[in-house]
């Protein structure tokens, strides 16, 4: 941010801080009988101290995520919502094309028992799952966490590599590529299959297709939003026509065949 970008923000900063004095003049001026709103003042992305987030072009931040201090987050990649990632004693590192799905948990380690810094370094095309906890790991190319995971200091996730769902991995644990890693603590469990392979690498994509229509969707402002409520209430009744222009593909369920000793008035008659 430049000279001109930090004296444009510090006369908005200082705006909406004089309205909110201005509130709370008028609320004790009302005394007993005052009615004082309690403003939200979540920012989905908020300095610490002189380091500010980076958000690059493309990627998606839900607006209830929070994203603070010395983060930054690669190209198409989408944080969603309610998801935390807290760079404030260090750095977290996120790759293009990566998904960190609802309320998950990024930290980092400011320290371990050796002494060294430890930042969260996330790879390109990752997919961590909801309520997954990262905290001062890395992660690298292509590597699955699943839902509710838990990565401590030092931990490695090789390209790759999968950790199963509610696994605890212990600190300064490696995992190879082409493993499965489950349990609490987490071990080896098997190899990875071709089909999970695949899988984690459609995973990526499927997420940030997805993150595309939140994004196009959250972007839409008050106008655009009524009109579509018109619209909806409008053609209550939905048809062809009206689920095209909304991009919706209804298949049609394939015919049931019924035995004819099913059927009453084909039941074969008695001789």
């Amino acid at each position: 941010m430049g000279t001109l970008g930090r004296a444009i923000y510090s006369v908005g900063f200082w705006i909406r801080e004089t309205g909110q004095a201005l509130d709370r003049l008028g609320c004790r001026l009302q005394g007993n009988y005052y009615f004082q709103e309690q403003l939200s003042r979540h920012r989905t992305l908020m300095n610490v101290f002189d380091k500010a987030p980076v958000v690059e072009k493309d990627a998606f931040v839900a607006p209830s995520a929070s994203i603070t201090g010395n983060v930054h987050v690669g190209r198409s990649s989408s944080i969603w919502y309610g998801c935390v990632l807290r760079g404030d004693v260090n750095s977290i590192s996120v790759g293009s094309g990566t998904n960190i799905q609802d309320n998950s948990l990024v930290h980092v380690a400011k320290s371990n028992l050796s002494g060294k810094v430890l930042p969260t370094i996330i790879g390109d095309n990752v997919s961590v799952g909801h309520s997954a906890v990262l905290h001062g790991c890395t992660v690298e190319d292509e590597a699955f966490v699943g839902t509710g995971a838990t990565l401590l200091d030092g931990v490695c996730v090789e390209k790759h590599a999968m950790v199963a769902a509610g696994a605890l991995v212990r600190q300064n644990t490696r995992i190879p590529s082409g493993e499965v890693w489950g349990g609490n603590p987490a071990k080896f469990l098997r190899k990875l299959t071709e089909e999970e392979m695949a899988f984690i690498s459609q995973s990526a994509l499927n997420y940030a297709n997805l993150a595309q229509v939140h994004a196009a969707e959250n972007a839409k402002g008050f106008d655009e939003i009524e009109f579509e409520k018109v619209l909806h209430k409008k053609f209550a009744r939905r048809d062809e026509e009206y689920e095209s222009m909304l991009g919706v593909v209804r298949e049609t369920p394939p015919e049931l065949i019924l035995p004819n000793n099913m059927m009453p008035d084909k039941m074969p008659k008695a001789a």
